[in-house]
């Protein structure tokens, strides 16, 4: 026992020690995470920024526009676990290249649409293709990368969802511009396309990577024969019982509450900006890059202040709840932006609501601390789910809304609404974390 506990300790093991001989191909496949990541979230908000143009072009009012968005959704929620599964059995390599593959070439789609029917056929493509990626960046994440080092890396491609709407907005409202709505679906699509050969051609799991020498596969695989565990199988019973703990219950409350907000701003922020509040392309293009890097300093900084909070002896359990809390009531402060008539005031309200979903998002490390041990993917999908109902509902009761009252004030209050019971879900509901004993 004496013997394992040497080998396990960094600075005794070479793969630790020996740093300057060590190759670090796990970064450019973490780099390739993240791209691919970028790609998934502006293939999926590209409707979004093209909308408003888009319905004048075919026709479309705010219900099936609302409806349009919801569609992705419902097959994204639809193939989440099936996705997971996929992955599981084809591994990342071949299931996150065909996932690529599928959804670009649904997102090209859109540009030959003529009609409501053809455009949400292919929303509803985009959505079920989507569904092996995030399993995948998990799954590659897991090889790729060890225990110590895994927390960085998931927070590095989960930043994707973020960063990629403002890198790549400017740029997709200027070909939207200059060559129409239908060319933004045509670059989108296409880049995504060659993306994914380009995945299939350099990924490999570590062991089959040529370039990986042997330190850096001894410090990827440090201690994982010993954290290998059987895996589960799927059964629906215990999904349902693990939703009888109160603790599930409340995490999947204030996910898809808090993710609410999420949804809005990957679906009809741009129409907001543009047929509400009047702004102009150009200002549209400068403003709407605040809100998303927002939420991106929000969910890293939340990460941060949990991690050190726990190092200075405060409890897990609060840690890991005071951003859930916070992050989600500070996101009703949206309703805000229905008593500002400056452009700059709703855009500082929306960034600061938006930069409060980012904090709330660490409800992933919530779920590490709750789920049973033999069940922590189980646990994981059914929370994850729970989010992602949002994305049908959250565009459905918008584009509803606004089309029966002609503007977005009442789904604004609603959103609000529906953040403050996340808050309190998470403060009342979900109580003490601790690890649930089956």
């Amino acid at each position: 026992m004496k013997a394992v506990e040497e080998h396990t300790l960094p600075g005794r093991n070479p793969a630790y020690a020996d740093t300057t001989n060590r190759s670090r191909v796990r970064y450019v496949v973490l780099s390739m995470l993240l791209a691919a990541t970028i790609l998934n979230y502006v293939d999926r908000s590209a409707l979004g920024i093209v909308a408003p143009g888009l319905s004048k072009g075919l026709s479309l009012d705010r219900m099936q526009m609302g409806e349009l968005f919801a569609g992705f959704g419902l097959a994204y929620s639809i193939a989440l676990v099936p996705g997971g599964a996929l992955t599981d059995i084809l591994g990342s390599r071949l299931a996150y290249g065909l996932s690529l593959l599928g959804w670009s070439f649904a997102t090209l789609t859109q540009g030959f649409a003529s009609g409501y029917h053809m455009l949400l056929g292919s929303r509803l493509a985009i959505g079920a293709m989507e569904a092996p990626a995030f399993p995948s960046n998990a799954r590659a994440v897991t090889l790729w990368f060890p225990a110590r080092e895994r927390g960085f890396a998931t927070s590095v491609y989960v930043m994707g969802q973020y960063i990629g709407t403002p890198l790549f907005t400017g740029l997709l409202l200027w070909i939207s511009a200059a060559y129409g709505w239908r060319a933004v679906f045509f670059v989108t699509g296409g880049v995504g396309i060659l993306f994914s050969f380009l995945w299939y051609r350099v990924y490999r799991d570590p062991h089959q990577h040529a370039g990986v020498n042997a330190a850096e596969l001894q410090y990827i695989n440090e201690g994982a024969t010993a954290a290998r565990k059987p895996r589960e199988k799927f059964d629906w019973r215990m999904a349902l019982k693990l939703l009888g703990y109160r603790q599930v219950l409340a995490i999947c409350i204030g996910k898809f509450c808090n993710n609410t907000l999420l949804v809005f701003f990957t679906t009809w922020f741009m129409t907001y900006l543009i047929e509400a509040r009047h702004m102009s392309m150009i200002k549209v293009g400068i403003f709407q890059a605040l809100p998303f890097m927002g939420a991106t300093v929000g969910i890293l900084l939340a990460g941060f202040l949990s991690d050190f909070f726990i190092r200075r002896g405060m409890s897990i359990s609060t840690a890991r709840k005071a951003p859930l809390i916070i992050g989600t009531l500070l996101g009703a402060s949206i309703v805000l932006v229905n008593f500002v008539e400056s452009n700059e005031g709703v855009i500082a309200i929306l960034t600061i609501a938006f930069f409060a979903q980012g904090v709330g998002s660490m409800s992933w490390a919530a779920v590490s601390e709750i789920a049973p041990r033999q069940y922590v993917g189980l646990t994981s999908s059914i929370t994850s789910l729970a989010a992602n109902i949002a994305a049908v509902t959250t565009p459905l009761m918008i584009g509803y809304i606004s089309h029966y009252t002609g503007h977005f004030y009442w789904a604004l209050n609603l959103m609000g609404a529906i953040c403050l019971l996340g808050a309190l879900s998470y403060s009342v509901l979900l109580g003490k974390l601790s690890r649930i004993e089956l």
